[in-house]
């Protein structure tokens, strides 16, 4: 038998399963017992009707009880139904419900009590044509009575118990569906919240899962509370990634728009001087001067195709290269290169008395500290001082310039992120902070930015 898929019928059938298992226990139980109880007393019986048959003349001396007088011999003073025999003499009587009447045994009933053992303790024998006795042999003797009253009276109460039992089962099936439903209720509740959730268009364009359990669902005292907290921590969660994902495609599609803006303004640098060279074709000069300016746009078309490679090959997740790199001679490499490019700046650099080694790719690491050198050569006035501070962890750039914008400080790190024009004195696409922090992310390491008025510090963490 297949149980019903829904809990709550599940829950129902098996409560009702229980209570018919249950009960058939009991009434079982109940009816062996009140059945021994029964047999106990008709034992009884059947012994003191045994004395007193043995007391009497009765069949034993071949007397017979004389109408209208007492009775005598084995019915004195016996109960309707005794039966009375004497197998070895072939006679046996059953007392009638009229005292003083007798019927007489067969000989196929005497022959099935002659069977019947000489323990003194009572037997069941089925008397032909009779029903069943129990019997007890006392001597020659043998008496006993009808079982059919304790047998009757134990089929009633059994014939009881299946009723009160059946009826027991369809009210138990009524409650048990009104309890169970009720109290999953909560739960379909639940459902109905996740069926909301799942019927939301999820799969492009900013979406908001503003669907929660309710409050009152989510103690997490209850099965049903769990499952709502559950739920609605698992809605959190997929919001945020909604949301995240929702920015990432934000980002790459001004990614894609920034970085064509930027080609496009070189490209069409070099297309414009290549037509410059070629309305003049006799004009030396003129030539020249478009090829130099077509070999300048071009480099910075190199550098920013580069750098647009590097941070691709970063987000694919490609490995860096991983050596022992010498920190310490790496910054004191950068600074001396910053010094001989803006001598208008202050450099400093501030080492530890004995030598830094971190592991990772020297190159990519060389471009962080040259980022961040630029950055503060660019963005800062002349006379700017500049410190580079080596650290157990890493290492610092700081300026004292003018800082960026407050409002730019948590994008700096954005690709093509552009301060205002106090900060931005030179020419740039923005993406040398953005490879700066891939570049230490892909290290493991984190890079953060304070900055205000009079202290701008990069702080690079590498281990």
């Amino acid at each position: 038998m297949r149980l019903p898929r829904s809990l709550a019928s599940r829950l129902v059938v098996t409560t009702v399963a229980l209570v018919a298992v249950s009960a058939l226990l009991v009434s079982g139980a109940t009816a062996l017992a009140m059945r021994g109880y029964l047999y106990g007393q008709l034992d009884d019986k059947v012994l003191s009707s045994a004395r007193r048959a043995g007391d009497g003349p009765g069949l034993r001396d071949g007397a017979r009880p004389v109408p209208g007088e007492e009775p005598r011999g084995p019915f004195g003073n016996q109960e309707p139904g005794t039966l009375v025999a004497s197998p070895a003499n072939d006679r046996g009587e059953i007392l009638d419900e009229q005292l003083g009447q007798s019927e007489q045994l067969s000989s196929d009933a005497l022959a099935a009590l002659g069977d019947v053992a000489a323990d003194g303790q009572a037997h069941t024998v089925e008397i032909p044509d009779h029903g069943t006795y129990r019997v007890v042999v006392d001597g020659p003797l043998v008496t006993g009575l009808p079982t059919g009253p304790v047998d009757d009276a134990v089929a009633s109460v059994v014939r009881w118990e299946l009723l009160l039992t059946l009826l027991a089962l369809v009210t138990t099936a009524a409650l048990a569906s009104t309890v169970v439903r009720r109290q999953l209720r909560p739960l379909t509740e639940v459902a109905e919240t996740a069926h909301t959730v799942a019927a939301l268009p999820l799969s492009s364009g900013e979406v908001g899962v503003t669907e929660r359990v309710p409050a009152h669902l989510t103690d997490e005292r209850t099965e049903v509370g769990q499952v709502g907290a559950a739920l609605n921590t698992l809605l959190s969660h997929v919001e945020s990634s909604l949301d995240a994902r929702h920015r990432s495609e934000q980002q790459v599609r001004q990614f894609v728009a920034d970085a064509s803006h930027e080609l496009r303004t070189p490209l069409t640098t070099i297309v414009g001087y290549a037509e410059l060279a070629r309305r003049h074709p006799g004009d030396p000069e003129a030539a020249a001067a478009a090829l130099a300016k077509v070999e300048e746009e071009s480099a910075r078309m190199t550098r920013l195709v580069e750098d647009l490679l590097l941070l691709a090959r970063l987000d694919a997740g490609r490995p860096l290269a991983r050596e022992p790199v010498d920190l310490t001679r790496l910054l004191l490499e950068a600074v001396e290169d910053a010094r001989v490019v803006a001598p208008d700046h202050r450099w400093s650099l501030e080492l530890a008395e004995e030598a830094v080694e971190v592991v990772g790719d020297e190159q990519a690491l060389h471009q962080v500290v040259t980022n961040l050198l630029t950055n503060a050569r660019k963005h800062t006035p002349p006379g700017t001082h500049v410190t580079v501070q080596l650290t157990e962890r890493g290492f610092e750039v700081a300026d004292d310039g003018p800082g960026f914008a407050p409002g730019l400080v948590a994008h700096a790190f954005e690709r093509f992120a552009r301060g205002d024009a106090a900060r931005h004195r030179e020419g740039g696409v923005g993406l040398g902070l953005a490879l700066v922090k891939a570049i230490v992310v892909a290290h493991g390491g984190a890079v953060r930015l304070s900055s205000e008025p009079g202290e701008t510090r990069f702080r690079v963490d590498l281990r």
